[in-house]
């Protein structure tokens, strides 16, 4: 009944952009952080970005930071990861993952938003060059 999906994943060209969308079923995003990972075949699981929800604080990889931007609406149960400027590094498998808030909030730390109990599926990005 818990349930992650991601979709809007796709096949695009380096520059272009895409809109990751995350929907939850089964339980509400209040007080829950949200976040994004990808995995790139034959490489370890990064951490893209995340998102608390009480005060908004995200965290961004440095390799996509000023290109990607997180974003949620709880009435709709939605996460969302907008991508700019795609560069062919991107390619990678995007899950989206949500839990419990972690309440020491310290931005030097990846993905320090909270503790990723539930996760999805994955959607399929790739960007050609």
């Amino acid at each position: 009944q818990v349930e992650l999906v991601e979709s809007g994943g796709g096949l695009v060209q380096a520059g272009d952009s895409l809109t990751l969308s995350c929907d939850a079923s089964g339980f509400t995003l209040d007080y829950y952080a949200v976040a994004w990972f990808r995995q790139a075949p034959g490489k370890e699981r990064e951490g893209v970005s995340c998102m608390r929800d009480s005060d908004r604080r995200t965290y961004y990889a440095n390799s996509v930071k000023g290109r990607f931007t997180i974003s949620r609406d709880n009435a709709k149960k939605t996460v969302y990861l907008q991508m700019n400027s795609l560069k062919a590094e991107d390619t990678a498998v995007y899950y989206c993952a949500t839990g419990p808030q972690n309440e020491m909030v310290d931005s030097s730390i990846p993905m320090y938003c909270g503790i990723y109990d539930y996760w999805g599926r994955g959607t399929q990005v790739t960007v050609s060059s």
